[in-house]
């Protein structure tokens, strides 16, 4: 099996809050009928708008939604229904081939079957600095980072993906997708993203750690950060 990310942008006209409720009505069914399966999508809805000032922008216009899913092989020749029902539920597509590394795992609040997910979800498409190797890039973030984003946030599921490979012409030339889930106060709450409600202190060592960290291995020039809520559609697998 291997695991797909796509990005997804709405057709001309459409409002992001239009697409991301019919990308939730429409796309999973229409995905698992092509042979997708563990299925999960994350959208950009006004639930999420709050988190508008944390978003980082390079692409023009920024992704409207991803959609996460597995497949027996992603060759190209096997992949062809899945990518004609993403062609026709988007405006355009990009996709790429990962290796998914579950660093904390949703057991707080797992998500209901086909229900948005307690909480919002942090979307990060990052590139790695140009002036490193990606051996290095990979084992700071592997071997320093991962720590610290444990130990300083509030987030209650932790995915990285590693980018293996583009699937599609043109896809950006990101380095990794990861996906955190915070509750939701921590989309206008520093302290509550940091997790250090009522301590100064600790908000001020926690995103100082972070920034820090962040900083030995991304290139902040070329990353696209989104909030979305997060649907999960897992329970299809069994239908």
């Amino acid at each position: 099996m291997e695991k797909v990310i796509c990005a997804l942008w709405a057709s001309e006209g459409e409002s992001r809050d239009d697409y991301g409720a019919r990308l939730v009505a429409e796309l999973p069914r229409a995905l698992k009928a092509a042979g997708a399966s563990g299925i999960r999508l994350n959208i950009r809805d006004a639930i999420v708008e709050p988190a508008a000032p944390l978003v980082q922008q390079w692409q023009q216009p920024q992704q409207d939604a991803a959609v996460q899913f597995w497949l027996p092989s992603a060759n190209a020749i096997f992949r062809q229904q899945v990518d004609a029902v993403l062609a026709e539920m988007s405006g355009r597509f990009e996709a790429w081939l990962v290796a998914e590394s579950t660093i904390i795992p949703n057991a707080q609040h797992q998500p209901a079957p086909g229900s948005r997910t307690w909480g919002w979800s942090q979307a990060s498409f990052i590139s790695f600095r140009p002036d490193m190797t990606w051996q290095d890039a990979v084992a700071h973030w592997h071997s320093h980072h991962t720590r610290v984003a444990i130990d300083t946030q509030s987030n209650f599921e932790y995915v990285q993906n590693i980018i293996v490979r583009p699937l599609t012409e043109g896809a950006q030339p990101y380095g990794a997708f990861v996906e955190e889930c915070f509750p939701l106060d921590a989309m206008t709450d520093g302290r509550v993203f940091f997790d250090a409600v009522e301590d100064e202190a600790k908000f001020d060592q926690n995103t100082k750690a972070m920034v820090d960290s962040c900083a030995g291995f991304i290139d902040f020039s070329r990353i696209d950060i989104i909030p979305t809520s997060q649907y999960d559609f897992a329970h299809l697998d069994q239908a």
